[in-house]
């Protein structure tokens, strides 16, 4: 079983940045991906950016140069760095990862980016 929290959601104003970071506990050693997704309003989910246990990284196209993924292993904990946030990217983040082909997800997140 894997834990997560995700935390750095807000309101921000167009073109500012946020950091969203999701903090893993449990039987961590297992992880061999984690992911981020976002589910706009009146939206199904989508996903956002994945890195896996070698440090490749996966940014869908239309977010490329604007969203980040990172982890820091020692503290368990990926990142998803968003700059240049437009109204579009206002949804619930989640975090996910793959334990043994089993998926976990956080609670998520509220992102609200305002004109």
């Amino acid at each position: 079983q894997v834990q997560l929290v995700e935390s750095g959601g807000g309101l921000v104003q167009a073109g500012s940045s946020l950091r969203l970071a999701c903090a893993a506990s449990g039987d961590t050693g297992c992880i061999s991906s984690s992911g981020w997704y976002r589910q706009p309003p009146g939206k199904e989910r989508e996903m956002v950016a994945y890195i896996i246990h070698t440090g490749t990284t996966y940014v869908t196209n239309s977010l490329r140069g604007r969203f980040t993924i990172s982890r820091d292993n020692a503290k368990n904990t990926v990142y998803l760095q968003m700059d240049t946030l437009k109204p579009g990217d206002t949804a619930v983040y989640y975090c996910n990862v793959d334990c043994y082909q089993e998926q976990f997800w956080g609670q998520g997140t509220q992102v609200t980016v305002s004109s």
